[in-house]
């Protein structure tokens, strides 16, 4: 269906993508891999008409095309669909989906068409869980996938661009973005699919090109392919040493909790050590998240005991040497408008604090790059805005650093840059607790793993669990 020959594109003298092909055939999903800065996105700019390439040409079924505007991407039958979602919260469901293309009767707008062609779209799809007439904002972040998706169909787009589409998602909304994407190929629908998890890209791609420093290295059928052969095509590194090695050495205990819990924990025993790296893993709802922000102190214990104290507030937490580095950094980790060196003593400013080292300092060693320090963190890749964070917590030395998902949202490069830091913050004598949805990365990174599940602990795990172990406790299938 599309064909992309030769394509180039420089911005401001700097050369972003170099001799490109690209070929994606009707009904198959195309997986395009690499790390931030390959010219991933940027490629799929070219595709969506953001962008016109320098160089090259771009068919479709054979004829040649020329995008000026993204209009003309979509009238070609081509639609993307971003990481941070484009939708009206206020606005109904079929409002969004025909947003700009309202269909009008007697010069206003048909909303019984309207509601109905929603509907359809949405009955194809097999979603049931909302209608044409429920408003965006009370929906989950899958079902506003849906969304965006149906928006897709409704302007009969033969190729979907999908952008770190289970990004936001929880790993049950994941099996429905499966679903979806099998209805979509079902159709003949082809799809091209941009993603750092590899176990979505051998679980859904027909094929996989990787992308390096702008130019392509490879375009191969998936099942051509190890995982270890597609990280070693994109980084130059070995899947082997991907994980830094463990340290046999542990030190006194920096925490420890005892039958400690809150409105959403129970009952929970836990140690966490000099020089170890704790993995909590879990199924969604089964409390993770919510114990690294009781130890915090941003949602306190009510109940039981903890060492050396019971935090009430983020400030006693920090106080008491704690830090977090939360699964939303956008959100909820960085002032996304304020400078790389703001933003790194945000912490410090906050408790009045000097911090530990200078900046430039600490940037150097989380490897940031590269490390200008005024430069706005907005403009970040997410692999360094998370290095950013990380930096924000070292300015205070704390004893204890409690990460949720360290390295989600980031290439593979920068995921082993955040592992090789962690595992030498341990090897310092900090205690590091780590909640992941990957469990390869769990399973890589911990010194032992603890699962949650419903609020208590279901049991623990020494270092180097089989992903099944840790499933079986997570699901309940043990006791």
């Amino acid at each position: 269906m599309l064909s992309m020959r030769g394509i180039g594109k420089s911005f401001l003298g700097v050369r972003v993508l170099s001799g490109v092909d690209l070929d994606v055939a009707a009904g198959e999903v195309h997986a395009v891999v690499g790390e931030n800065g390959a010219g991933k996105s940027t490629l799929m700019k070219i595709i969506c008409g953001v962008h016109a390439p320098d160089e090259g040409t771009i068919e479709i079924d054979g004829r040649p095309v020329s995008f000026g505007h993204p209009l003309d991407a979509q009238r070609s039958g081509i639609a993307i669909i971003y990481q941070e979602f484009n939708l009206l919260p206020e606005r109904t469901v079929a409002e969004n989906v025909f947003l700009g293309r309202e269909p009008v009767r007697r010069g206003l707008v048909d909303r019984t068409a309207m509601d109905a062609a929603t509907a359809r779209l949405l009955d194809e799809l097999g979603e049931s869980s909302f209608g044409p007439r429920d408003a965006v904002k009370r929906l989950s972040v899958a079902q506003q996938q849906v969304v965006e998706i149906v928006k897709a169909l409704s302007v009969n787009a033969r190729l979907v661009v999908m952008d770190e589409p289970s990004a936001a998602l929880a790993e049950h909304e994941v099996e429905l973005l499966y679903r979806l994407i099998g209805r979509l190929r079902e159709r003949g629908v082809a799809v091209v699919y941009i993603s750092h998890r590899l176990r979505e890209v051998f679980d859904l791609a027909d094929r996989v090109t990787v992308l390096k420093d702008g130019a392509r290295v490879t375009t191969v059928p998936i099942g051509e392919v190890s995982s270890d052969e597609l990280i070693r095509l994109m980084v130059g590194r070995d899947l082997g040493t991907y994980f830094p090695a463990r340290s046999s050495a542990t030190g006194e205990v920096r925490l420890s909790l005892r039958g400690a819990g809150n409105h959403k924990l129970r009952d929970i025993d836990l140690e966490l050590r000099a020089g170890e790296i704790v993995g909590i893993a879990g199924l969604q709802g089964s409390g993770r998240s919510e114990l690294a922000k009781a130890i915090f102190g941003a949602e306190p214990f009510t109940t039981g005991e903890m060492t050396p104290s019971r935090p009430r507030s983020v400030r006693e937490g920090v106080a008491l040497g704690i830090g977090l580095v939360t699964e939303d950094r956008k959100a909820e980790g960085l002032a996304l408008r304020q400078s790389v060196r703001d933003n790194a003593l945000l912490v410090a400013r906050a408790l009045g604090a000097k911090g530990r080292d200078g900046v430039g300092g600490l940037l150097e060693r989380v490897r940031l790059s590269p490390p200008r320090q005024e430069q706005e963190v907005r403009y970040l890749s997410g692999g360094n805005q998370q290095k950013v964070v990380l930096a924000k917590w070292m300015t205070m030395a704390p004893r204890v650093l409690l990460f949720d998902e360290p390295t989600r949202g980031v290439d593979v490069g920068a995921k082993a840059a955040i592992h090789d830091l962690m595992r030498e913050l341990a090897d310092d004598g900090m205690a590091i607790m780590m909640i992941s949805s990957e469990l390869p990365e769990l399973i890589g990174m911990s010194d032992r793993v603890v699962v949650l599940r419903d609020g208590r602990i279901a049991g623990t795990l020494p270092a180097g669990p089989s992903e099944e172990a840790i499933m079986r406790l997570a699901a309940g299938e043990v006791t």
